[in-house]
């Protein structure tokens, strides 16, 4: 719902939002392109995807039958991904607080957290989305190894 009252108009505002990819469906491209990894975190450009998790803060996320806790942070510049591959639980009580401790706190940390990301990212990977075939960059504080 927050979706449809918040984002979607953006659509009407900036040029080329609508073309953008999903955030979600990004999303999904790398978990697929890492075969599915234990564990993930990345920054992506907000300018990147159209944000169709915007207000979400922690939430399952599945593809291709593997379940991620998603820990989503909007720090602008950047969205930061944090995602772990877990069971399928209620996540709603967490979403919640998380999204009340960001409007308690103006979400200034948030902020901040997205401005230092711009000096501490050191790895970039590209993942091509498949719906729109878009090439999306992903941002990392550290290179990625997985087995």
């Amino acid at each position: 719902m927050l979706y449809s009252l918040v984002v979607k108009p953006i659509r009407t505002v900036i040029p080329g939002y609508g073309s953008r990819p999903l955030a979600s469906d990004v999303l999904a491209a790398y978990l697929e392109k890492r075969q599915f990894p234990s564990w993930t975190s990345y920054f992506i450009r907000y300018r990147d995807i159209q944000d169709n998790d915007y207000g979400r803060k922690h939430f399952n996320f599945s593809v291709k039958g593997h379940n991620y806790h998603v820990l989503r942070v909007g720090c602008y510049p950047y969205i930061k991904y944090h995602c772990t591959r877990r069971p399928y639980a209620d996540l709603s009580f967490e979403d919640r607080f998380f999204r009340l401790i960001t409007v308690a706190n103006l979400g200034i940390p948030c902020a901040l957290y997205g401005l230092a990301a711009i000096f501490l990212i050191r790895h970039r990977d590209d993942v091509v989305e498949p719906t729109t075939r878009q090439r999306v960059t992903l941002h990392f504080l550290i290179e990625e190894v997985h087995n």
